[in-house]
């Protein structure tokens, strides 16, 4: 790899229910291919929180993070997170869920509307995918004035499946104005929005969000941004980082940023 201090803060391990693989594998593949850093961030979908018991899987990934970092803590940087997806939706959840560990990072997400499915098994025509896209924003706008997140994962979601999965390509110049709200409320409360690079490996062909969303917050005034390969699997780990890393510098950054005790920390782009 030819940066100095790759980052990868956004991965799943098998306490995840979509994740395949344990958190020490994880760790080793990381190590292995030279990351800096390492953070996981088990799913916690606060919607299902209290149903699906979500409670004991993030213990036991808490649990599984401090382990990990006590054996690599010479090799690679490992840092404890969550993903807490829909928070808005049931806040007694996503605040129940914080205290389970001290963590070092804290991403927010909005994986379905209020009601609905996941975006992965919703069916788009060109009138719906519209539609969904408008309900998505004002939600996202809701989870950015929640304000109990670090950073804003793959804000832009919904569109890894209606360009990827339903090949319908929504002009995105018409919802610039509700991008810009969610985007300026994230710059006042001095969070970060996310790379997320998983798109590089599927349909999309893009990160999430995609250059032009970075170079208006950085426009708007952001100044954090993380990178996360959403890996699920071990082979994932650090998948489109540089990539991302290299989108993040012709947008005029110099600096990415990780999180460490729930504060961020500046890194040069090398």
């Amino acid at each position: 790899m030819k940066h100095k201090f790759i980052s990868d803060s956004h991965t799943h391990s098998e306490r995840s229910f979509d994740g395949n693989d344990g958190v020490m594998m994880m760790c080793e593949q990381a190590a292995g291919i030279g990351l800096y850093s390492l953070t996981i961030t088990d799913h916690c979908e606060c919607n299902e929180y209290y149903e699906k018991n979500v409670r004991e899987d993030i213990s036991r990934s808490v649990t599984d993070i401090y382990r990990a970092r006590g054996m690599y803590h010479n090799r690679l940087k490992v840092y404890t997170g969550i993903e807490l997806g829909q928070p808005t939706q049931d806040t007694k959840a996503a605040q129940e869920a914080l205290l389970l560990g001290n963590y070092d990072f804290v991403l927010g997400s909005l994986h379905n509307l209020k009601g609905e499915q996941d975006f992965y098994f919703l069916e788009y025509t060109e009138e719906t995918a519209g539609l969904f896209l408008t309900h998505y924003l004002r939600e996202l706008k809701e989870l950015a004035e929640q304000n109990i997140f670090d950073s804003l994962a793959h804000l832009d979601y919904p569109l890894r499946y209606i360009i990827g999965n339903a090949g319908i390509h929504p002009d995105m110049k018409m919802f610039s104005d509700m991008l810009d709200d969610v985007l300026l409320t994230v710059i006042k409360n001095e969070k970060a929005i996310e790379i997320n690079t998983s798109g590089l490996r599927q349909i999309i062909g893009r990160t999430l969000p995609d250059e032009n969303v970075i170079r208006r917050f950085r426009e708007l005034g952001g100044k954090y941004v993380t990178l996360g390969s959403d890996a699920h699997r071990w082979g994932d780990i650090g998948s489109g980082i540089e990539e991302g890393l290299e989108m993040l510098a012709s947008c005029g950054f110099t600096h990415f940023t990780v999180y460490e005790k729930r504060e961020p920390q500046l890194l040069p782009i090398l």
